[in-house]
């Protein structure tokens, strides 16, 4: 199966590594080719265009940091859809990108108008598993199509989830950001008022890790406020890029939240003072400066690994 894909950033390129290690034919491209370089070495090659990839491979994956972004490479007169009027029915396109529902149906929809089959496909579990194979996949699409690249998906993911139709896994994956944003901020306080307090932080970090206030996030993102590096490969503006998706899906269904508009404008706050290219665990900073501490303690990695071996994916099965 000849892949291709487009968007070889921070989650991205770890994806097509994936790939690529386990055997498939892969032609790769990004506004910076430079972020092609490792992968090239291995034996991956280079796409002169996204129409020429689309007409070339029989999957075609993006990864990309907004629906604006994927609009273009979709729609433009080299883009996939122009790649995709060959004439050839049921090539696979796979939106991985964190993106709008509405924006991949629309797509997805042009898509389909070729004779080929659309899929969102967006991740979850942080870059270190993006890089080891053992990250999570929502799917949402057709399920015909749905089995018909699972071979894709089980060679960049371990737990498999088809969610429904194309659009479902875009509205949970947002969902989920917006809950480890949620638990980034209040982990945030819970670490400062620990300090404050006269506590020890690697034995906040522990008594936090072992009780019922335990979370994904505290056990990769907290080790990194800690350590003082915040690199979790993840930036203040794709923060507000997924709080914003969220808004607008609860806008349209019409949830009144009360939460996710203090998040925005923490957030906001955090850009401005520090830069929207700025790590997301450095939120952290606005308490540090208002309390005058410094979170740090020692023993704690700069950047988190998994150490867990790779293994098959496979579907995770809902019981109905």
């Amino acid at each position: 199966m000849k892949i291709g894909f487009i968007g070889l950033g921070n989650v991205g390129g770890k994806l097509a590594g994936s790939l690529l290690r386990n055997g498939f034919d892969l032609t790769v491209r990004d506004l910076d080719e430079a972020a092609a370089k490792s992968l090239l070495a291995a034996g991956a090659h280079w796409g002169t265009s996204p129409k020429a990839m689309a007409s070339e491979c029989e999957v075609i994956i993006t990864c990309l940091p907004s629906p604006s972004k994927t609009a273009a490479v979709m729609e433009a007169e080299d883009g996939i859809l122009a790649g995709m009027t060959d004439g050839t029915s049921g090539k696979i396109w796979i939106e991985m990108s964190t993106t709008d529902e509405t924006e991949v149906r629309r797509l997805g929809a042009k898509v389909e108008a070729c004779g080929g089959l659309p899929m969102d496909a967006p991740v979850s579990g942080g870059c270190h598993r993006a890089a080891s194979g053992n990250i999570a996949i929502f799917v949402g699409g057709e399920r015909a199509s749905f089995e018909k690249a699972m071979p894709v998906f089980t060679a960049m993911g371990r737990h498999i989830l088809h969610t429904g139709l194309l659009g479902s896994a875009s509205i949970l994956k947002v969902v989920t950001n917006y809950l480890a944003t949620a638990n980034l901020v209040a982990l945030c306080e819970a670490l400062v008022t620990s300090k404050m307090a006269g506590m020890d932080l690697n034995v906040a970090y522990e008594a936090i890790r072992m009780s019922s206030g335990n979370s994904f996030v505290h056990e990769t993102e907290s080790k990194v406020i800690l350590n003082g590096s915040r690199n979790i490969n993840f930036t203040m503006d794709l923060v507000c890029k997924d709080i914003g998706l969220f808004a607008a899906i609860a806008e349209r269904n019409e949830v009144p939240l009360e939460l996710a508009p203090l998040l925005v404008e923490i957030f906001k706050d955090g850009g401005k003072k520090y830069g929207m290219r700025e790590w997301s665990p450095n939120i952290i900073k606005r308490l540090e400066e208002a309390c005058n501490l410094d979170i740090r303690a020692p023993h704690f990695p700069a950047e988190i690994v998994d150490d867990e071996p790779e293994v098959p994916g496979y579907e995770v099965k809902i019981q109905q």
